[in-house]
């Protein structure tokens, strides 16, 4: 894979030891394989640097290190950088150079997962894809995937996230995009960034990466990205997806049920019936999305949209399940933002149910200063969607209180055991209940108490 002369040319680090090759890449020790490097990144509650002599110990030809030179002692040669996160960014850029592949970036405020997992749905009906699993996004996870390139991988679905400017910068700049789809800008991070136009320059750094005749793809109907223009981007072609007529892929005649989505999906002068097997506008957006990039990669439409059905999300994200006790459950848990709000309670109010749709909702984090007015603009679609609400955190007060205002039955509590109780108490054969909040509020808690 490397020697690790090489490793220190490509990361600008000091090599102290010999002349080794490592066979692989890893940042932890349980998961290390003999021959590996071992790169001591450090994170919020880690210091991989702690780690080290237990990796040579468990079998690592070699580590990269940003303590001061000659500080670890052990028997296998070191390479000290100036900071090891950076390095591995570096090195992954280097490999991942090494495969002359097709390769989408995507980015957004909310829906890059579903996205990416659509993209990749598409991509894998003709070619060996390779996709970001679970969250490994950042700095930390995006250089995993790139090492797990091989001889068979003919193409990649990278998921980029950030949380400041500068990072998704960093991120393109190891993954060498051949396109890029930007989903939406919303207020995700607004905490560390205090406006959409600073969320809107974050997002943009996906560009950096790219090579200047490579495609930027973007949804047509956002207030941000509906105004750029190839000039505005270098001069790059710009391809916009959307509901409307003016973007270059588009739908119309949605019809929508608790098992999917149907309609027609609009390219050139012809149109195609296409499906979804989950329901939810945003859905047939990330379809779009991904017929885009199936096409700036040499897939023909009829290709194409029969993949849209081979689409399996990731995580804790929408899912329906039915319990044993006649209640289904979305479980939709993995982190919230108000656009993936809007979507989830659309979500609920599209499943057929003979009981009340419930929906269980908690705080939406990092809004910052415009946390109060962000939650309370929910009150409108939630009195559309829900027939009662439970609504657990400090933040949903501001919602609980627009909602008293319409009439609509709410309960709230920042206690979850007592939200729970209530929830309990009041549920029975037959609802539909939706569990969605931000990662940091853990609502499938909530959602495990109802067998």
């Amino acid at each position: 894979m490397f020697s690790t002369k090489e490793i220190a040319e490509i990361t600008g680090g000091e090599l102290v030891g010999v002349n080794v090759r490592v066979k692989s890449v890893s940042t932890d020790t349980r998961m290390l394989k003999k021959g590996a490097l071992f790169i001591a990144v450090k994170g919020e509650r880690f210091d991989g640097n702690d780690y080290i002599r237990q990796a040579a110990d468990g079998g690592a030809a070699a580590a990269i290190s940003d303590l001061v030179p000659g500080t670890v002692k052990t028997a296998i040669p070191v390479i000290y950088v100036k900071n090891s996160r950076t390095a591995q960014l570096k090195l992954a850029r280097h490999y991942r150079d090494k495969f002359n592949i097709k390769l989408c970036g995507v980015t957004g405020s909310v829906g890059k997962t579903s996205t990416k997992d659509m993209i990749s749905a598409v991509l894998s009906v003709r070619y060996n894809t390779l996709k970001t699993e679970g969250n490994f996004n950042n700095d930390i996870g995006l250089p995993k995937t790139l090492f797990r390139l091989d001889k068979k991988t003919e193409a990649a679905v990278i998921e980029m996230g950030m949380s400041d400017l500068g990072e998704i910068s960093a991120l393109s700049g190891a993954a060498h995009p051949t396109c890029a789809v930007i989903t939406n800008i919303g207020f995700c991070h607004i905490e560390n960034l205090k406006t959409r136009d600073n969320i809107f320059a974050a997002k943009l750094e996906i560009l950096d990466g790219m090579d200047g005749d490579a495609p930027l793809i973007v949804y047509g109907s956002d207030d941000y990205l509906g105004k750029l223009t190839s000039e505005k981007i270098g001069g790059r072609r710009l391809i916009r997806f959307g509901l409307t007529e003016g973007c270059s892929v588009w739908a119309d005649d949605i019809s929508q049920n608790e098992n999917g989505g149907e309609f027609k999906l609009r390219y050139g002068e012809k149109s195609y019936k296409a499906a979804v097997p989950v329901v939810g506008e945003h859905h047939i957006l990330n379809a779009l999305a991904a017929f885009c990039v199936g096409i700036e990669f040499g897939l023909a439409p009829e290709e194409i949209i029969p993949a849209f059905m081979n689409y399996e999300g990731s995580g804790m994200r929408q899912k329906l399940e039915q319990r044993e006790n006649g209640i289904r459950v979305i479980l939709d848990c993995y982190n919230a933002s108000p656009t993936s709000m809007r979507s989830a309670l659309s979500v609920l109010g599209a499943v057929n149910t003979e009981g009340r749709r419930i929906a269980v909702l908690g705080d939406m984090l990092e809004l910052g200063e415009r946390s109060k007015s962000l939650h309370a603009g929910l009150a409108d679609i939630v009195a559309e969607h829900a027939d009662i609400t439970f609504l657990y955190g400090r933040e949903m007060t501001a919602l609980r209180d627009e909602l008293a205002k319409r009439g609509v039955k709410v309960f709230h509590s920042e206690n979850k055991q007592e939200l729970t109780e209530l929830l309990l108490g009041e549920i029975k054969s037959g609802d539909v209940a939706l569990f969605k909040g931000s990662r940091g509020m853990k609502m499938e808690e909530i959602a495990e108490k109802i067998k």
